[in-house]
């Protein structure tokens, strides 16, 4: 009986075979076993089915028994790896989907050739039709085999699965069922099991929905109100989980400086008492930076299930530190779900959408919860909610345009020239995230106090600032809406309802997969050992420079017959398993047969490790132990070279260059670092970097707004920085506040602060009264003193045009106060937020006294 006669007998009347092929399984607990693939149609739908067999070939349909059913839809990929040395087969394929991950092995020739062009018509089709077609007709094919589950090592939680496996920890419930919360490195045993509990995860789960309300609200620094009903209570059924995030809820210089303000509280209550009364609420976190505060809550009858909770806050202002822009995020485990809510508040000003785009990849990236093992990011989630004061505005159309087509309703060819709609489609920001049909008017901007548009001179085109995306599976979106009857902002609140499909634990089914999964590893113990192979142990940086990161990828490959877990351990006498200009990521992982963890090996160069390579206390070299589980260890070696920058040198060695750092002989460079030189000429009076900075922002920066408040673009400081370093005749390049933070970033990276470590305790003990602090400048070192004064003396002129640059003394004093008494190397970490928050007042104090008082006494007789 032919093989195509068979299936048909297996398959449901209807449901036609397109195309068979056979493929050897190159994954799994077991040795290599063969698996036949069937690309099965009906009504334009195409499925893919995986076969075992008892017989090969099959003799009759009771020999066959399906594995798992995967539809030919958006989530459907297949890719050709090429020609490997290791298999008896010619090609290596990889099937993925949402709920599945298959790695085979198959000869090439014309019959492989011709299944695979019949998958990629059905691929071709599905995109075409997908409007129209149905998939339930596969739902009929009942695959629920654990055994099969095992053996083909199903990826269930998708791209996120290797950090979610390794990320998780066993702890034990009140009825000694062990389920992840996240916190410790596991043991190589326990890794497997929990990696295999997760790819069960569906057949011990069941889907539940939940409802997620979301509001964000930019409340321009105002106090609150008596009821935020209108805002939080507008849906009949009242959630299962409140987000409510606010932006610039105190513009005080207390909270800007120094994150302190009474508004936190007072907030918290006018939210609490606004929740839907007919729910129970708890206040499971709030985290809040300056302006920008989150608060979640979840009905109490639910917060048995909420586990993991953490936050964590990102500064986009000046030098990435200050957080009048940025974000704070907080991170839960509800069920056997991760949430991620991220509230953030990015660069303003209509042609700013570049610096927007980038403070997006900043959140991003430097949004860890670290006390994770190892840490989790944003996208570590399986569903994450992004919203706030995005801030995008309104291109290609003036004001009068704008506002007439609103009035009109005509939303859709004002969204066309929405910045964030452009930046989406074009993949420069929310990649992956989905946002509702905008059907409300435009959040911002108005007349505080009422609903009329912007009559202020500047005459803002309104706009849709007010944003609230989302990505994940099974989430559902109700309602997406404003709320025009608040008033006291500039801003309207926004608030969307969502349907959460999150995964609940049956405990019986648990404790069935458990125990079957225990008898499968003690046997697979047996038999395996983890085998590897890494496709360099020897990594090459080339001409790294400061502050640009350089990227390399290691590539581990599993080799063996059983899953395997590495780890970058500490070498003996170490305290980390690599130097601190090098980043890992991941630094651990779990790898199933037949499958690869790409790691990423990332050298930057910042100001904690520059002075070090140029004085010779450090190098770029390294030796990386990867220690297999269970296994062996690997030595990488890497290695590269510096190219030396003026950032990271000492004042000193600055005055003494009269030529480009990069005609300093590195030896020479050492040298003077090591006061181990004696230059004939005579020293500049400050260094001549500093001098070109700041002179450029004399002559063009003098009446730029928000100067040293907000911050400049990445690529503009690697051009100034290549200006620097490299000597041209052309004109500096990049921004006025390009330029102020690359000053910054100049004068953090010296080795020893302006003021001198030694000193920063009497200078705060000081602050009080000015002449003490005029004593202590005037025995500084005389390089150093130089810079503060002249410094000083360019900040004063700045002060003096605030009428057009609109900058506030206090701020000032702050920003310069953290770079003239810088602190130490890791002592902030030392001291409570209260001890940092009263030492900051003091620096700007300090800094404060500099600014407002006539100097001349200290500058005469000063070699400038």
């Amino acid at each position: 009986m032919e093989l195509a006669a068979i299936m048909k007998d297996k398959l449901n009347a209807g449901d036609n075979v397109v195309a068979l092929h056979e493929g050897v399984l190159l994954q799994g607990w077991s040795p290599k076993a063969h698996r036949l693939l069937a690309l099965v149609e009906r009504n334009s739908s195409f499925g893919l089915f995986v076969f075992t067999t008892s017989r090969n070939p099959p003799q009759a349909f009771t020999d066959l028994t399906i594995n798992f059913v995967v539809p030919i839809d958006n989530d459907f990929k297949c890719d050709i790896d090429s020609l490997s040395a290791e298999s008896n087969s010619d090609i290596y394929i990889n099937l993925s989907a949402r709920n599945f991950k298959l790695f085979m092995g198959m000869d090439s020739g014309h019959e492989t050739n011709n299944f695979f062009n019949e998958l990629s018509r059905s691929m071709e089709l599905y995109l075409k039709n997908q409007e129209t077609l149905d998939f339930q007709w596969l739902k009929k094919y009942n695959t629920n085999d654990l055994d099969l589950e095992l053996s083909l090592m199903m990826n269930i939680n998708g791209d996120n699965t290797q950090n979610n496996i390794i990320t998780a920890n066993m702890a034990v419930s009140e009825n000694d069922i062990p389920f992840p919360t996240g916190t410790h490195t596991l043991s190589s045993r326990e890794s497997v099991i929990q990696r295999q509990m997760i790819l069960s995860e569906e057949q011990y789960t069941n889907a539940q929905n939940f409802s997620i309300y979301i509001g964000t609200w930019n409340v321009n620094g105002q106090p609150t109100m008596s009821s935020l009903n209108d805002w939080l209570i507008c849906d009949s059924e009242p959630p299962d989980i409140y987000a409510i995030g606010f932006q610039e809820l105190d513009l005080s210089k207390e909270a800007f400086l120094f994150n302190d303000s009474p508004r936190e509280e007072e907030w918290l209550q006018a939210v609490t008492k606004s929740l839907n009364s007919k729910g129970n609420y708890r206040k499971v976190s709030l985290v809040r930076l300056v302006g920008m505060m989150l608060i979640v809550f979840v009905k109490n009858k639910h917060m048995d299930h909420v586990k993991n909770v953490a936050t964590d806050t990102v500064g986009t202002g000046i030098m990435g530190k200050l957080g009048n822009k940025g974000g704070v995020a907080v991170r839960m485990d509800f069920h056997n779900t991760s949430f991620c809510f991220v509230n953030t508040h990015l660069a303003a000003h209509v042609e700013e959408y570049e610096r927007r785009n980038q403070d997006y990849h900043n959140i991003c990236s430097r949004m860890i919860f670290s006390n994770f093992t190892p840490p989790k990011t944003v996208k570590d989630h399986n569903q994450v909610y992004w919203f706030g004061d995005l801030n995008y505005r309104i291109t290609e159309m003036d004001a009068i345009s704008v506002k007439d087509l609103v009035r009109k309703n005509n939303f859709k060819t004002v969204l066309e020239a929405d910045q964030l709609k452009q930046q989406h489609r074009a993949g420069n920001v929310f990649k992956g995230y989905k946002e509702g049909s905008i059907n409300f008017l435009p959040t911002y901007k108005y007349d505080p106090g009422t609903n009329d548009w912007d009559s202020s001179e500047k005459n803002r085109a309104p706009a849709w600032c007010d944003r609230i995306l989302w990505r994940g599976n099974s989430i559902k979106q109700l309602a997406y809406r404003s709320h025009p009857n608040l008033l006291i902002s500039d801003h309207k609140p926004v608030s969307a309802l969502f349907e959460s499909e999150v995964k609940v634990v049956d405990l019986t089914k648990y404790r069935k997969i458990h125990e079957h999964i225990m008898k499968k590893l003690d046997k697979a113990e047996n038999e395996y050992l983890p085998q590897v192979m890494v496709d360099n142990t020897e990594i090459i940086f080339h001409k790294v420079k400061f502050m640009e990161p350089q990227l390399k990828e290691l590539t581990v490959a599993n080799t063996g017959q059983v899953p395997v877990q590495f780890e970058f351990i500490k070498k003996l006498d170490d305290s980390t398993y690599c130097k601190e200009w090098l980043r890992i990521e991941p630094f651990t992982s779990f790898i199933d047969p037949g499958e690869k963890c790409d790691i990423t090996l990332e050298v930057l160069i910042d100001k904690k490790s520059a002075y070090k390579m140029i004085s010779g206390q450090d190098k770029l070299y390294d030796i990386l132990v990867l220690h297999l589980e269970g296994g062996k260890d690997i030595f990488i070696t890497v290695t590269g070279n510096y190219e030396r920058s003026c950032f990271g040198c000492s004042l000193e060695t600055l005055c003494y260059l009269k030529v480009p750092i990069k005609n300093i002989p590195f030896g020479k460079l050492m040298e003077l670092e090591n006061n181990k030189s004696n230059f004939t000429s005579d020293p500049y009076p400050v260094p001549k970097e500093v001098w070109y900075l700041v002179d450029h922002l004399y002559r063009h920066g003098l009446k730029q707004e928000h100067l040293f408040e907000q911050s400049g673009l990445r690529s503009e400081f690697i051009q100034i920085r290549n200006w620097l370093d490299n000597g041209t005749p052309d004109a500096l390049p990049g921004s006025v506040h390009s330029v102020a933070e690359a000053l910054l970033i100049l004068l953090d990276s010296t080795s020893e602060p302006i003021i001198p470590y030694n000193l920063h305790a009497t200078c705060l003990s000081a602050v009080s009264y000015y002449s003490q602090c005029k004593q202590i400048i005037s025995q500084l070192p005389e390089r150093s003193k130089n810079v503060f004064l002249y410094l000083c003396a360019f900040l004063q002129e700045l002060l003096n045009h605030v009428n057009d640059n609109k900058l506030d003394v206090k701020t000032i004093a702050s920003v310069f106060g953290e770079i003239f008494i810088r602190d130490p190397p890791r002592s902030r970490s030392d001291k409570s937020s209260h001890t940092r928050t009263s030492m900051s007042r003091k620096k700007t104090n300090f800094v404060y006294h500099f600014l407002v008082n006539d100097q001349s006494d200290l500058i005469i007789g000063t070699s400038f």
